[in-house]
């Protein structure tokens, strides 16, 4: 059982669906972390939620401050009328694609990879694939770069750009996306620092990060003293500039020698490419089918109008404040039902489930039952404009109930993805995309439905994506319930 455990341990960074078998413990060049064996024995016989709470707590504080930022930016561009509200809707969600690729998607393959190598103690290969993440992420970043560039205006005009709103988009995103390579270096390296277990300097960047991007998006975005007003173009250059420096910051410090893991020149080899890839792709492929609801939907909306646009940007915007307080949560979930299956303990991994799912039930499900109340607490940080504000209202009434659905639905696909399961998360999320966008985009396009249908069919999604997972959480293969 202890040999199950310590193997759980050592690969508890494996991404979702990764089956292959644990390798083999090995004595590490330097201990992980002090307090690994504490960590294990609560993730193994402690209390659930207090465990749970513990491990969670750091990641999502990380992500909120990086949230934070994201959501000054909308608040500075707020000043900037409605077409300037409506440029950074169309952009967002591109932009959040990205995020989620290369953080959870294949960052996670990076860090499963990294995680891999260093509890098997094979440091030259740890070593080697910081290298190789590097590669990865310059294509990755190059295609994103190179992509919104080229087919920015197709696609923001497919989103319903046109005019003023237009233009304030293509800006916005090409500067923005002018740093999509330092963007995919900087989390991948992040995402291998995990995998190796230092998650101190990864959260350091972030929080520097906040701390920069808030001041400077409103300094560039207005001006002040001999700095210029550059307008909306303002806010992607100063993102981009905090991802060229975060970028040089990590690749100093990983060259230095001070971490567990060195970046240094190496031969390319592909096995180490597949080593990432194989677990990063289909984790990505997740990323992009959530993102792709929120691009059509988008799209939808853009025949209502620049207004109806602007309104949504703001109102949606809610719907991604809830990704990193549930993937900080989900995170730590996924370890503690993989430890736990790793261990034999089958049972209490279910458990674990339930009790997660529930957490994650009431956290967003309290925020959207606050915010569907009063609409205008969130609203009023962004826009006063009456028509932004009637239809972001009618859009959050609707939707914003139904963020309990998406906090149970969200923590339970990463928990079956800890058990070594992905089929239940992907049939979730083509169901949630079907809704939404599909039946969204025939009620909108064809029988010339308003907001209040179309918000009607992103709950709808929600719920659904909710009943899959508890088709999940019952599911005899996901928890081996004929042996317990």
């Amino acid at each position: 059982m202890e040999s199950k455990a310590l193997a759980a341990t050592l690969t508890l960074d494996a991404a979702p669906g990764d089956d292959d078998a644990p390798v083999p413990a090995r004595p590490l060049a330097k201990p992980a972390q002090p307090n690994t064996e504490a960590t294990r024995a609560a993730i193994l016989a402690g209390p659930i939620l207090p465990t749970l709470v513990k491990l969670a707590l750091p990641t999502m504080v990380v992500l909120l401050a990086q949230t934070a930022v994201n959501i000054a930016e909308a608040y500075y561009v707020g000043y900037l009328g409605t077409d300037a509200l409506a440029g950074v809707a169309m952009v967002f969600p591109v932009f959040m694609l990205m995020t989620m690729m290369s953080n959870g998607g294949i960052g996670s393959g990076v860090a499963a990879s990294v995680a891999r190598a260093v509890g098997a103690g094979r440091k030259d290969d740890a070593d080697a694939l910081v290298f190789h993440a590097i590669i990865i992420a310059i294509v990755f970043g190059a295609a994103f770069m190179l992509g919104t560039i080229r087919g920015g205006p197709m696609l923001y005009r497919a989103l319903g750009g046109h005019s003023a709103a237009l233009d304030a988009a293509l800006q916005y995103s090409n500067y923005l996306f002018a740093g999509a390579i330092p963007v995919w270096i900087v989390n991948l390296q992040a995402a291998a620092l995990r995998g190796a277990g230092n998650v101190k300097v990864p959260a350091m960047v972030t929080l520097i990060g906040a701390l920069v991007l808030i001041p400077a998006s409103p300094l560039l975005i207005f001006g002040f003293g001999p700095v210029p007003r550059l307008g909306i173009q303002g806010a992607g250059i100063a993102f981009a500039v905090y991802y060229c420096g975060a970028m040089l910051f990590l690749l100093r410090y990983m060259a230095s020698g001070r971490t567990d893991l060195t970046f240094k020149f190496v031969p390319l080899q592909g096995r180490l490419f597949l080593d990432i890839l194989k677990v990063g792709i289909p984790t990505a492929v997740n990323a992009v089918l959530s993102n792709l609801t929120v691009i059509l939907v988008t799209a939808a909306v853009g025949l209502f109008g620049t207004t109806a646009l602007a309104a949504y940007g703001i109102a949606s915007r809610l719907d991604y404040v809830m990704i990193p307080i549930l993937f900080g949560l989900s995170t730590a979930v996924l370890t503690m039902v993989g430890v736990n299956i790793g261990a034999g303990q089958t049972a209490r991994a279910r458990r674990i489930a339930w009790i997660s799912g529930a957490a994650g039930l009431v956290l967003t499900g309290s925020i959207g039952l606050v915010v569907a109340i009063v609409p205008s607490l969130w609203l009023h940080l962004f826009s006063h404009d009456p028509e932004v504000q009637r239809l972001g209202a009618t859009y959050l009434r609707i939707v914003a109930p139904a963020y309990a659905a998406l906090g149970f639905s969200f923590v339970v696909s990463f928990a079956t993805q800890g058990a070594g399961h992905v089929f239940w998360p992907f049939i979730g999320s083509v169901i949630r995309i079907l809704f939404a966008a599909g039946l969204g985009w025939i009620a909108v396009g064809y029988f010339g439905a308003g907001m209040t249908t179309l918000a009607s069919m992103v709950a709808a999604s929600m719920v659904a994506y909710a009943a899959i997972c508890l088709i999940a959480m019952n599911s005899r293969k996901v928890w081996a319930l004929d042996k317990t």
